[in-house]
């Protein structure tokens, strides 16, 4: 029995498992809450989804009817028509709510105008309008 105490033969295997448990242990732990975190985010990002149902060209003003389709609350942060940043009124919508969102912006008739709206969350929707005659 005093053999089978002394020897140190089985020690090192079976500490270098433990060690080696202990490391994929930790790396999961890690793995876990990255994925915890980026999977949070891009929930946020993907619930969010909008769409432009109608554009109007009024004299001096663009307004533009835009829907809530996500999952989140939205707000729009920039409006941009021709590549260029233009002023507009603050719109927040709720789930499955709708409402105008009027830009302020001298455009041209019978010409093409690129319209580009971007949420707080960085979601954007951008296409091109073709102002009355």
């Amino acid at each position: 029995m005093k053999k089978l105490l002394r020897s140190k033969k089985a020690i090192t295997p079976v500490l270098s498992n433990v060690l080696m448990m202990l490391i994929a242990v930790a790396g999961m732990s890690i793995a876990i809450t990255a994925t915890y975190v980026i999977s949070g985010n891009l929930h946020d990002m993907m619930g969010e989804r909008f769409l432009v149902e109608d554009v109007w060209f009024r004299t001096g003003t663009i307004a533009i009817y835009v829907r809530n389709t996500g999952k989140v609350t939205i707000s729009f942060v920039a409006v941009y028509v021709n590549y260029t940043s233009q002023s507009f009124t603050a719109l927040n919508l709720d789930v499955a709510s709708h409402g105008w969102l009027n830009v302020t912006y001298s455009w041209n008739p019978s010409s093409l105008h690129h319209i580009n709206i971007v949420s707080s969350r960085g979601t954007k929707v951008a296409d091109s309008y073709m102002a009355p005659a």
